[in-house]
């Protein structure tokens, strides 16, 4: 079928009609995709806002329920005197203390000075310095629960924390005038004394 020029010239309207409205279409194709882009984008970031809002939730709580948890802890290791410089003075003071209750026949002592303590296998120990004052002790004793009643009360009845590394025993015998009077035991306890020092302390 053959199509003449007065009919184009009749149908331009119509046809210039369909093409402007299949542009305005595939505009608003166009559009509409990258609304639907925009829209499934800020989805996402919202998305990602609300979970990342979900776990420093979560967080705070757990942190607040370790508060709890670790202030106990943490104000019990104050009164003990764990945190600080070294509290030698104390020590010494307590140990006096315990000779006069004689829980053992005599005792020596000797705190050395104190030193960074490093741990074996390494270990995060937080914002804290572990410092440790090594103590020798030797004793005389005369049975075996005289040393477990003087490092109970060692631990008991002086602030601080004292870490036992080991002790050794022997026995050994006074003579009075060339005779064997009694037999006693020696003692002689390695171990020392820990303090953590916050690194952030004036």
């Amino acid at each position: 079928m053959m199509i003449s020029k007065p009919d184009l010239i009749f149908m331009r309207w119509s046809i210039l009609a369909i093409c402007a409205s299949a542009l305005v279409s595939a505009i608003a194709l166009y559009a509409s995709g990258e609304y639907a882009k925009t829209s499934q984008h800020g989805l996402r970031n919202a998305q990602a806002m609300l979970n990342d809002a979900r776990n420093r939730l979560a967080t705070a709580h757990q942190d607040q329920e370790n508060m709890a948890i670790y202030t106990n802890e943490y104000d019990s290791l104050n009164e003990r005197g764990i945190f600080g410089d070294d509290h030698r003075l104390d020590w010494m003071e307590g140990l006096e203390r315990i000779r006069q209750k004689n829980l053992a026949t005599d005792f020596r002592f000797n705190i050395a000075p104190q030193k960074t303590y490093a741990m074996q296998p390494p270990a995060d120990s937080g914002n804290f310095d572990i410092h440790y004052s090594e103590m020798k002790l030797q004793l005389d004793l005369l049975h075996e629960g005289q040393l477990l009643d003087f490092l109970n009360a060692l631990r008991s009845q002086i602030k601080g924390w004292y870490q036992l590394e080991g002790c050794t025993l022997q026995r050994a015998t006074k003579e009075t005038g060339g005779a064997t009077a009694s037999m006693q035991l020696t003692a002689e306890c390695v171990g020392g004394w820990v303090t953590l020092k916050n690194r952030n302390a004036p």
